[in-house]
């Protein structure tokens, strides 16, 4: 029997929930910070199709070279509050694949809190504090993506 795992982290970032729904479904900013650090995303692998049934992929790029693509199909879209998309490589079945829920909810002050949760770690395949380790450097990256963005349309 797989062990399978699940975590949920959670950020407020110095940004309205719509920019930071954007950069969740934007290509062009998703490039930004889809990875962790040292890791590239080249902005022409990903494609987004936010609605339920819709797809998306990029692909990450190590700093040895070593490629990997990622992908997966919503489940559930709510613009602009939540998203529930499979997680895996882009062929994997949705069934076999990690789900991930994506929450956004206004704060005060123009902020936007996100609540992301991810279950299904499969221990076998990857590590659990490795996943959890790539999506805490990629909510960097986001504040990061966030703030230029912002910037560039003030």
């Amino acid at each position: 029997m797989t062990a399978t795992r699940q975590f949920t982290i959670t950020r407020t970032f110095d940004a309205p929930r719509a920019a930071v729904w954007r950069a969740w479904t934007d290509p062009a900013i998703a490039a930004q910070w889809w990875h962790p650090h040292e890791v590239a995303v080249p902005p022409e692998s990903v494609r987004i199709d936010p609605q339920v049934g819709g797809r998306y992929e990029y692909l990450m790029i190590a700093p040895d070279g070593s490629e990997y693509p990622t992908g997966g199909e919503y489940l559930e879209v709510r613009e602009p509050e939540r998203l529930r998309f499979s997680w895996a490589d882009p062929g994997d079945a949705v069934d076999d694949a990690m789900q991930i829920t994506v929450d956004l909810t206004e704060v005060d002050g123009g902020r936007c809190e996100m609540t992301f949760h991810l279950s299904g770690v499969d221990e076998d395949r990857v590590s659990e504090q490795s996943v959890f380790h790539g999506w805490t450097e990629a909510f960097e990256e986001l504040d990061d993506a966030l703030a230029s963005t912002t910037e560039r349309s003030s």
